[in-house]
């Protein structure tokens, strides 16, 4: 009996995992489970709507077919139809002459609050300041988690960023734009020579926000994200930053926190291993 059992707890898992949520069929109606396990096979979906990884063949799709997947796969569509957008786009768009300056959206957005900082000095130099001010509060933040609270993750993503933003910064060194508004109060102070390709600014903030979120401190880490926003804003009003570099900014800092997690993962299982080895030949 009890092998019955289990048989048919396996057969009712498999096939709850392949119906699908929209077109899973009423048993105390008297349905049968088996034409949406065919269908949703065919049509490649499980039980949580995303993808099943089975023999799937585009060519016999039905209509049907085609608006399920429209209608409870739009992030996808969407960014198909941002593919085909952008290939219009890339083909048919003329490049910047090596003789005129880099095309940036973000500057032409910023334009006004550009023209306002160049014409009002004491603005700009308010602003760097309170810029710096949030950069050290980044950094006390991400050394603090190591020497105060004994975790290292924040620190160790930080080093990985900074160190991996160097070698490109280094590899390719971007031109800066030649409407660029220094601050003897910006972050490096006194306009040293800095790297623009990617943004330690936005990535050092979003290194610290991931890390309170992780602790549960949801108020700190949106004040961060908002104040990220407007360092981005002041970034490209200032011309210190291309668009690129802050929007590169933003995925190096959540990439280098993934790496920094799986790093202090692996030091932890190796430690338990090691612990358990020592403890085997005691």
């Amino acid at each position: 009996m009890k092998a019955a059992d289990a048989a048919a707890a396996t057969t009712t898992s498999t096939t709850t995992l392949l119906s699908s949520p929209y077109k899973r069929s009423n048993k105390a109606k008297g349905e049968s489970n088996d034409d949406n396990v065919v269908a949703n096979k065919k049509i490649g979906v499980h039980g949580t709507g995303g993808v099943y990884y089975g023999k799937v063949s585009f060519t016999k799709w039905t209509l049907d077919d085609v608006v399920y997947v429209a209608k409870y796969h739009r992030m996808p569509c969407v960014f198909g139809a941002g593919l085909l957008f952008f290939m219009y786009v890339e083909y048919t768009l003329r490049m910047v002459p090596d003789s005129s300056p880099p095309f940036d959206l973000g500057f032409v957005v910023t334009q006004s609050f550009h023209r306002a900082l160049a014409s009002w000095p004491e603005l700009n130099t308010l602003l760097a300041a309170l810029n710096t001010v949030f950069v050290g509060m980044q950094s006390v933040y991400i050394i603090g988690t190591w020497l105060i609270e004994g975790r290292p993750r924040a620190i160790i993503a930080a080093l990985f960023m900074f160190t991996c933003r160097g070698i490109l910064g280094y590899s390719t060194q971007l031109p800066l734009p030649q409407e660029f508004v220094g601050s003897g109060m910006d972050f490096p102070v006194g306009n040293v020579s800095f790297f623009l390709f990617f943004s330690g600014h936005v990535a050092g903030s979003v290194i610290a926000s991931l890390d309170m979120r992780r602790m549960q401190r949801c108020g700190l880490a949106w004040l961060f994200d908002t104040l990220n926003v407007l360092q981005a804003v002041r970034l490209l009003g200032t011309r210190g930053h291309y668009t690129i570099d802050l929007a590169v900014g933003v995925g190096a800092g959540i990439l280098f926190d993934l790496l920094a997690g799986k790093y202090v993962e692996s030091k932890r299982k190796s430690a338990l291993v090691s612990g358990t080895t020592k403890k085997r030949v005691c």
